[in-house]
């Protein structure tokens, strides 16, 4: 399965808490916001590369996501290796 920029926001906002089934859409996380701000934090991002890494085999660091917290930046380090 080839990663997609929407992947990612659905991954997102499912770790969020938030209904996957509506990202896209109005009130969509803009790609270069920083997730921070949306209330992701390092638990939730250990979890979401955690799922990204059994699943897909993704080889990033949890330091690589937390340096730059936006979906723009992850969508090349959450690529399957």
């Amino acid at each position: 399965m080839t990663l997609t920029l929407e992947l990612i926001r659905h991954d997102v906002a499912d770790a969020l808490g938030e209904d996957p089934a509506a990202i896209p859409g109005p009130a969509a996380i803009p790609l270069d916001e920083n997730l921070l701000n949306h209330g992701m934090e390092s638990v939730r991002i250990m979890s979401l590369l955690g799922r990204r890494r059994r699943n897909h085999g993704v080889v990033a660091d949890f330091a690589d996501l937390a340096e730059q917290p936006a979906i723009d930046v992850w969508a090349p380090l959450l690529e399957a290796a």
